[in-house]
């Protein structure tokens, strides 16, 4: 695409590249947002995405958890859904095969699991069906057979996911990092020294709401994962940290609504950008970013966008 800007032409490219994967633009629906595409389908054609990352998926199928399980709040919003899903036979049986009827972009499969053993068979599942590009590994699960505690906050579990899945998986393996850790860059480095090929962050901050009418807790399940703008600044620290830390790609999410953001998500190290809250707010998130990265990219004089990923470091 071309644009004149101060009289003069500038070519503007908007594709970056995750493990040998072209992507059209960096732009990327978050898991959980877009369901399985026929939604958000019936708004606009989905095939102007970079990519997309459709609904956590576990070898089982899930209701999630009780109601309420979204809650508002100042620049953003609760959710606990709690991994809601036909469990990956339906997903590689039916919704996949029903996407690819009217999507052609990449497509990213977002993993879930509570042992080892699930997180092994879903990866090996969903690699087998010839249906998705790229895995997207949610480590932010409890760990049944290791008291509760989420696989990703710790470098040793994340580890230990990180490889099994590896193992399993014949397309790319990204994992999504949980903010709710210490030290987010050594849960980075450890799942890089376990094979990963890239990482996703930041998956929700943990938060809650009560109703001062009840005295209650607003959400049934007490605590929710925090996105929306709020997260904007944590998360763009975030991927800084990580961005430094490891050679391998990274995919920055975290409050992004708007095209300046994908950018400033970019030059803190972002390869890739996925909106997630946003489209719950503005079903065209996605596609109103996308239609203004080329403006903004030639306000600021950028040419390509894969030139600028690192560039405020």
């Amino acid at each position: 695409m071309e644009l004149t800007m101060n009289n003069e032409q500038l070519t503007i490219d908007t594709r970056v590249t995750l493990s040998g994967i072209e992507l059209q633009n960096p732009v990327i629906p978050a898991s959980g947002c877009f369901g399985f595409g026929r939604e958000i389908g019936a708004f606009y054609d989905i095939n102007l995405l970079g990519a997309f990352s459709f609904k956590g998926t576990t070898l089982r199928p899930r209701f999630g958890n009780g109601q309420p399980r979204i809650a508002e709040c100042p620049a953003g919003m609760l959710n606990a859904v709690g991994l809601q899903n036909p469990g990956i036979d339906a997903v590689v049986n039916q919704e996949l095969p029903a996407l690819r009827e009217f999507y052609r972009q990449p497509l990213i499969a977002n993993i879930s699991g509570f042992s080892l053993e699930e997180y092994a068979a879903c990866c090996g599942k969903i690699s087998a069906c010839g249906l998705v590009d790229m895995i997207e590994l949610n480590i932010s699960c409890p760990n049944v057979h290791g008291g509760g505690a989420a696989f990703g906050v710790d470098p040793a579990t994340a580890a230990e996911v990180t490889a099994t899945c590896k193992k399993a998986s014949t397309v790319p393996l990204y994992v999504k990092l949980s903010p709710n850790v210490t030290d987010i860059a050594e849960i980075a480095r450890a799942c890089e020294g376990a094979g990963a090929d890239g990482l996703t962050l930041i998956n929700t901050l943990v938060g809650m709401r009560i109703d001062l009418k009840t005295r209650k807790p607003v959400l049934a399940n007490t605590f929710g994962g925090l996105s929306g703008p709020a997260v904007f600044p944590v998360a763009l620290r975030m991927v800084w940290q990580v961005y430094e830390a490891v050679k391998i790609p990274v995919i920055g999410m975290g409050g992004v609504s708007s095209a300046r953001d994908v950018v400033e998500m970019m030059l803190a190290g972002a390869m890739a950008v996925q909106v997630g809250a946003a489209n719950l707010v503005n079903p065209y998130a996605c596609k109103e970013i996308i239609e203004g990265l080329s403006g903004v990219m030639g306000e600021m004089g950028i040419a390509s966008l894969r030139e600028i990923v690192g560039g405020a470091h």
